[in-house]
């Protein structure tokens, strides 16, 4: 029966070696360095409403959080990552942002496509952009708390759109699917023989202040 079971094990890990989930978390743990650990994942079912797998009817974030492990759990050990993905083929693909991994900003998605083609006219060089139908995020390099509060104490008024990922923040990456629909990747990341390049958030957060204020407020309610 032993026996059985490892042939059932090995069988497991080699499908979900084939998953795109699984092939992108270990891109980001092993090759980026980026800590990474499974969502919650949507609960499965038919329709067009897309709820979210935690005991929550009314959660903020459907599919796109974490839930067990918890978030100190983010890890680059591709054993781990290969055990979690072979349990849960489907799982979200979170990013830990802040520490060693990358920090990002996010903001509605038609005020991330008005940055970013003021960025382009502009000739500034931007890292990954994550895009979901709602909302875009740019990874930015690691900031402290210190340094993201003088720059957004330079602002007349930033808005509540306009939301940070640093130290215990997540982010999920491509190619989930979460509530909001598929994330994916509005620009990919570029490397030169290691990790992917960030620009540091004060080159982008002045342009993305102005294009938040004009856009829909999404309101209290996160809609990543």
């Amino acid at each position: 029966m032993r026996e059985i079971l490892g042939r059932r094990r090995k069988f497991s890990l080699r499908r979900g070696a084939r998953s795109p989930l699984l092939r992108g978390a270990l891109t980001c743990a092993t090759e980026w360095q980026w800590p990474v650990l499974p969502g919650i994942g949507l609960q499965p079912g038919g329709g067009r409403v897309r709820v979210c797998g935690c005991p929550d009817p009314d959660c903020a974030v459907p599919g796109g959080h974490p839930f067990e492990p918890v978030l100190l759990a983010a890890t680059t050990d591709p054993r781990m990552v290969r055990w979690w993905w072979a349990n849960r083929p489907a799982a979200p693909l979170l990013l830990a942002t802040g520490g060693r991994g990358p920090c990002a900003v996010s903001l509605p998605a038609v005020a991330g496509a008005r940055a970013l083609a003021v960025f382009d006219q502009a000739g500034v060089r931007l890292g990954p952009v994550v895009a979901t139908p709602t909302r875009w995020s740019l990874l930015v390099a690691p900031y402290s708390l210190e340094e993201l509060g003088e720059l957004l104490n330079r602002q007349d008024w930033v808005p509540s759109s306009l939301r940070f990922h640093g130290d215990g923040g997540y982010l999920a990456l491509p190619p989930s699917q979460t509530g909001p629909g598929r994330v994916r990747w509005e620009r990919a990341p570029q490397r030169r023989g290691g990790q992917p390049w960030l620009p540091e958030v004060s080159s982008v957060v002045d342009a993305l202040v102005e294009a938040s204020s004009s856009a829909p407020d999404g309101g209290s309610r996160l809609a990543y």
